[in-house]
């Protein structure tokens, strides 16, 4: 068996852009990957255009060469663009590879050690408690969930005192113990908004009276004594990783002892094969992995399967799509667990090609935040 084309799909997932990429081979077993769209999203189709003639040929059950090859034919390390396209090219891969042996993809990965995958849901806002209350059992009593991510801030950032902000964040939480079971979850999306970090350990001060699930990227990724630091004067589970590319740069923060949870994401760090080994060193520091997966139904089929093999895993984020009509039979939780599915090799999801002819691209772009003086900051 020989890998012979690519085809690429510019398509979205509710209203945010995805790349699904298929690799066709010589004895017609098709494989599927999800590419994450850092933007700009047309430079993406071109480059799979030019990684393909590198693997073209390839048996595509040696993954784990081809992969290497990919990462090693670039003079300097591929960064954001050039590892999302690997990521989407190895979970190709790996789907080839589970449907050639008539396996799910986690039984070539070592086999389960676990029987189901437990999510929690991103709400991605700082909705009034009482609202909170009503969305997050509306979530519980349709999915199971019982885990969930809100925002910090009730209001902008760099309106008013900073002091006021962390108040009014801690005790809103307060307020939501109060009102939900108290067996819920409820973790923190700072979106690395802060610059100063003695305000990301305030804004943790404020949160931890009532136990948050963790913390997630209150600060920028880049300077990694900051988060040992920062680590060092919290009380509350500290995450980070959505923004970090490879097992050096997780290699790094662990060794700095600078989080007590990572989350890589499957479609940014070069795919499952890159996120074993960014898991295998955190596991050496004692530390879990709650992958980062704002994606589309492949991406989160694809992180079922890693999450489904990974000793050390924790919680996988999954929010319910409302739109993706190219996904067949999506993974969707029961009883806030994702489960597995022994009889269906490579990932278990069906992809509907014909649907992914119908262009439905939508154009998405983050937005800068203004201070009040004019400058940016950080969105």
């Amino acid at each position: 068996m020989y890998i012979t084309g690519f085809k690429t799909y510019m398509q979205r997932v509710d209203d945010r852009p995805r790349l699904l990429l298929k690799i066709e081979t010589s004895e017609g077993i098709d494989g599927w990957g999800e590419c994450y769209n850092h933007g700009p999203d047309w430079a993406l189709p071109p480059l799979f255009d030019y990684l393909f003639h590198q693997i073209d040929g390839e048996d595509p059950r040696r993954v784990e060469f081809l992969v290497l090859k990919l990462n090693q034919q670039c003079r300097f390390p591929p960064g954001a663009m050039g590892l999302a396209a690997i990521s989407a090219i190895d979970h190709a891969l790996w789907d080839i590879a589970g449907k050639a042996a008539g396996l799910p993809v986690y039984m070539l990965l070592g086999g389960n050690v676990r029987d189901r995958v437990r999510v929690y849901c991103g709400v991605y806002t700082a909705p009034d408690a009482e609202h909170a209350k009503d969305e997050t059992q509306r979530l519980h009593e349709e999915y199971g969930y019982t885990a969930f991510k809100l925002s910090p801030y009730r209001r902008d950032l760099h309106s008013g005192r900073w002091g006021e902000l962390v108040k009014e964040t801690g005790d809103w939480f307060a307020r939501i113990r109060e009102i939900t079971p108290s067996n819920f979850e409820f973790a923190f999306d700072a979106h690395a908004k802060i610059f100063e970090p003695y305000q990301a350990v305030q804004l943790a001060a404020a949160i931890a009276p009532s136990d948050p699930y963790f913390y997630e990227e209150p600060i920028r990724p880049e300077h990694i004594p900051a988060w040992a630091e920062l680590k060092s004067k919290i009380t509350v589970p500290l995450a980070t990783g959505e923004s970090l590319y490879n097992r050096f740069e997780f290699l790094s923060l662990l060794t700095a002892r600078g989080a007590d949870i990572i989350q890589p994401d499957i479609c940014v760090v070069g795919g499952v094969s890159e996120m074993r080994r960014i898991a295998t060193l955190a596991e050496a520091h004692y530390v879990t992995v709650a992958p980062h997966n704002p994606m589309g139904p492949l991406a989160t089929a694809v992180n079922v399967h890693f999450c489904a093999a990974q000793p050390n895993f924790k919680v996988l984020e999954f929010k319910p799509h409302g739109h993706a009509p190219w996904a067949v039979d999506p993974y969707i939780p029961v009883d806030g667990h994702m489960e597995l599915r022994p009889d269906q090799p490579g990932w278990g999801i069906e992809i509907d090609e014909k649907v992914l002819q119908s262009e439905d691209y939508i154009h998405w772009e983050r937005k800068v935040t203004r201070k009040p003086d004019g400058s940016t900051a950080y969105p």
